[in-house]
Protein backbone atom coordinates (compact mmCIF):
# COMPACT_ATOMS: atom_id res chain seq x y z
CA UNK A 1 0.00 0.00 0.00
CA UNK A 2 1.49 3.31 -0.92
CA UNK A 3 0.50 5.14 2.22
CA UNK A 4 1.61 2.74 4.66
CA UNK A 5 5.25 4.32 6.70
CA UNK A 6 8.37 2.15 5.63
CA UNK A 7 11.49 1.90 7.87
CA UNK A 8 14.62 4.10 7.06
CA UNK A 9 16.32 0.85 6.08
CA UNK A 10 18.80 0.58 9.01
CA UNK A 11 19.57 -2.44 9.71
CA UNK A 12 18.55 -1.70 13.32
CA UNK A 13 14.96 -1.55 12.02
CA UNK A 14 15.60 2.40 12.77
CA UNK A 15 12.45 4.67 13.27
CA UNK A 16 9.80 4.34 10.89
CA UNK A 17 9.40 7.26 8.71
CA UNK A 18 6.48 8.10 6.20
CA UNK A 19 6.16 7.29 2.84
CA UNK A 20 6.79 9.97 -0.07
CA UNK A 21 2.80 9.89 -0.50
CA UNK A 22 2.41 10.77 3.21
CA UNK A 23 5.23 13.34 3.00
CA UNK A 24 3.75 14.84 -0.75
CA UNK A 25 -0.01 15.11 1.12
CA UNK A 26 1.18 16.93 4.44
CA UNK A 27 1.08 20.82 5.34
CA UNK A 28 4.35 22.48 7.04
CA UNK A 29 4.04 22.88 10.70
CA UNK A 30 5.43 25.30 11.47
CA UNK A 31 4.72 27.68 8.51
CA UNK A 32 7.06 30.47 7.47
CA UNK A 33 4.97 33.54 7.92
CA UNK A 34 7.42 35.34 5.62
CA UNK A 35 6.56 33.15 2.83
CA UNK A 36 2.97 32.84 4.06
CA UNK A 37 2.81 36.77 3.79
CA UNK A 38 4.29 36.56 -0.33
CA UNK A 39 1.76 34.17 -1.37
CA UNK A 40 -0.78 36.05 0.20
CA UNK A 41 0.40 38.69 -1.46
CA UNK A 42 0.76 36.88 -4.88
CA UNK A 43 -2.69 35.69 -5.03
CA UNK A 44 -3.69 39.37 -4.48
CA UNK A 45 -2.21 39.99 -7.64
CA UNK A 46 -3.71 37.39 -9.40
CA UNK A 47 -7.01 38.18 -7.94
CA UNK A 48 -6.93 41.86 -9.10
CA UNK A 49 -5.78 41.21 -12.34
CA UNK A 50 -8.43 38.71 -12.91
CA UNK A 51 -11.09 41.18 -12.27
CA UNK A 52 -9.30 44.35 -13.68
CA UNK A 53 -8.71 42.67 -17.00
CA UNK A 54 -11.53 40.41 -16.93
CA UNK A 55 -9.97 37.34 -17.34
CA UNK A 56 -12.47 34.36 -15.80
CA UNK A 57 -10.24 31.37 -16.83
CA UNK A 58 -7.52 32.87 -14.01
CA UNK A 59 -10.12 31.77 -11.40
CA UNK A 60 -8.79 28.37 -12.20
CA UNK A 61 -5.39 29.23 -11.19
CA UNK A 62 -6.40 31.05 -8.23
CA UNK A 63 -8.45 28.04 -6.99
CA UNK A 64 -5.85 25.37 -8.36
CA UNK A 65 -3.14 26.81 -5.77
CA UNK A 66 -5.36 27.03 -3.40
CA UNK A 67 -6.35 23.28 -3.10
CA UNK A 68 -2.76 22.58 -3.84
CA UNK A 69 -1.46 24.22 -0.97
CA UNK A 70 -4.20 22.67 1.59
CA UNK A 71 -3.26 19.13 0.50
CA UNK A 72 0.57 19.44 -0.04
CA UNK A 73 1.50 22.55 1.53
CA UNK A 74 4.01 24.57 -0.99
CA UNK A 75 4.92 21.49 -2.66
CA UNK A 76 2.26 21.10 -5.49
CA UNK A 77 1.79 24.64 -5.52
CA UNK A 78 3.72 26.46 -8.34
CA UNK A 79 3.24 30.08 -6.33
CA UNK A 80 3.55 28.02 -3.13
CA UNK A 81 7.12 26.88 -4.93
CA UNK A 82 8.30 30.17 -6.58
CA UNK A 83 7.94 31.89 -3.06
CA UNK A 84 9.70 29.12 -0.80
CA UNK A 85 12.39 28.67 -3.15
CA UNK A 86 12.78 31.79 -4.94
CA UNK A 87 11.56 35.08 -3.31
CA UNK A 88 12.02 34.53 0.36
CA UNK A 89 15.52 32.68 0.56
CA UNK A 90 16.68 35.91 -1.53
CA UNK A 91 14.92 38.42 0.36
CA UNK A 92 17.54 37.51 3.64
CA UNK A 93 14.78 37.97 6.30
CA UNK A 94 15.00 35.75 9.15
CA UNK A 95 12.06 32.97 9.50
CA UNK A 96 9.14 33.57 11.34
CA UNK A 97 7.28 30.31 12.23
CA UNK A 98 3.72 30.17 13.20
CA UNK A 99 1.75 27.13 13.71
CA UNK A 100 0.40 25.43 10.65
CA UNK A 101 -2.99 24.17 10.96
CA UNK A 102 -4.61 27.78 11.37
CA UNK A 103 -2.23 29.09 7.77
CA UNK A 104 -4.04 25.24 6.89
CA UNK A 105 -7.16 25.94 7.64
CA UNK A 106 -7.37 29.65 6.00
CA UNK A 107 -6.21 27.89 2.61
CA UNK A 108 -9.46 25.94 2.96
CA UNK A 109 -11.51 28.76 3.10
CA UNK A 110 -9.67 30.33 0.39
CA UNK A 111 -10.79 26.96 -1.68
CA UNK A 112 -14.28 27.74 -0.77
CA UNK A 113 -13.82 31.07 -2.15
CA UNK A 114 -11.73 30.05 -5.16
CA UNK A 115 -13.01 27.68 -6.30
CA UNK A 116 -17.25 29.02 -5.83
CA UNK A 117 -15.39 32.06 -8.26
CA UNK A 118 -14.32 29.66 -10.69
CA UNK A 119 -17.86 27.46 -11.21
CA UNK A 120 -19.61 30.47 -10.90
CA UNK A 121 -17.43 32.36 -13.78
CA UNK A 122 -16.62 28.93 -16.19
CA UNK A 123 -19.52 26.67 -15.10
CA UNK A 124 -22.42 29.28 -15.00
CA UNK A 125 -20.92 32.17 -17.32
CA UNK A 126 -21.91 34.41 -13.66
CA UNK A 127 -18.78 36.58 -13.86
CA UNK A 128 -19.75 39.31 -11.63
CA UNK A 129 -20.61 37.05 -8.65
CA UNK A 130 -17.15 35.40 -9.21
CA UNK A 131 -15.44 38.52 -9.10
CA UNK A 132 -17.34 39.57 -6.19
CA UNK A 133 -16.37 36.39 -4.25
CA UNK A 134 -12.02 37.23 -5.98
CA UNK A 135 -12.91 40.74 -4.11
CA UNK A 136 -13.18 39.54 -0.78
CA UNK A 137 -10.33 36.80 -0.71
CA UNK A 138 -8.13 39.60 -2.34
CA UNK A 139 -9.09 41.69 0.62
CA UNK A 140 -8.39 38.91 2.86
CA UNK A 141 -5.25 38.09 1.38
CA UNK A 142 -4.25 42.22 1.52
CA UNK A 143 -4.62 41.88 5.30
CA UNK A 144 -2.70 38.49 5.43
CA UNK A 145 0.09 40.20 2.97
CA UNK A 146 0.36 43.48 3.73
CA UNK A 147 -0.38 43.62 7.77
CA UNK A 148 -0.22 40.04 8.91
CA UNK A 149 -3.34 39.83 9.49
CA UNK A 150 -4.80 35.99 8.80
CA UNK A 151 -8.71 36.33 8.96
CA UNK A 152 -8.98 32.51 8.44
CA UNK A 153 -6.46 31.94 11.23
CA UNK A 154 -8.85 34.01 13.43
CA UNK A 155 -11.74 31.99 12.37
CA UNK A 156 -9.85 28.78 13.58
CA UNK A 157 -9.00 30.12 16.94
CA UNK A 158 -12.66 30.52 17.49
CA UNK A 159 -13.08 27.53 16.24
CA UNK A 160 -10.65 26.28 18.99
CA UNK A 161 -12.18 28.19 21.96
CA UNK A 162 -15.82 26.80 21.16
CA UNK A 163 -14.54 23.48 21.01
CA UNK A 164 -14.86 22.38 17.68
CA UNK A 165 -11.38 21.71 16.49
CA UNK A 166 -10.38 19.13 19.09
CA UNK A 167 -7.83 19.78 21.35
CA UNK A 168 -4.91 17.68 20.15
CA UNK A 169 -5.00 20.00 17.24
CA UNK A 170 -5.35 22.92 20.08
CA UNK A 171 -1.88 21.49 21.38
CA UNK A 172 0.17 21.18 18.08
CA UNK A 173 -1.14 25.09 17.84
CA UNK A 174 0.15 26.22 20.85
CA UNK A 175 3.59 24.41 20.37
CA UNK A 176 4.82 24.56 17.02
CA UNK A 177 7.86 22.48 17.41
CA UNK A 178 5.89 19.51 18.85
CA UNK A 179 5.29 18.39 14.99
CA UNK A 180 8.85 18.19 12.59
CA UNK A 181 8.23 20.69 9.57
Amino acid sequence: MLTEPHTAGTTSGGPARPSRVATLFSFPNPVNEVSARLVAGGVVVMSVCAIAFREPWLTVVIAYGFVARVFTGPTLSPLGQLVTRLVTPRLGLSERPVAGPPKRFAQGVGVAFSVSAAVLALGFGRTTPAYVLLAVLAAAATLESVFGLCLGCRVFALLMKLGVVPDEVCLRCADIWATPH
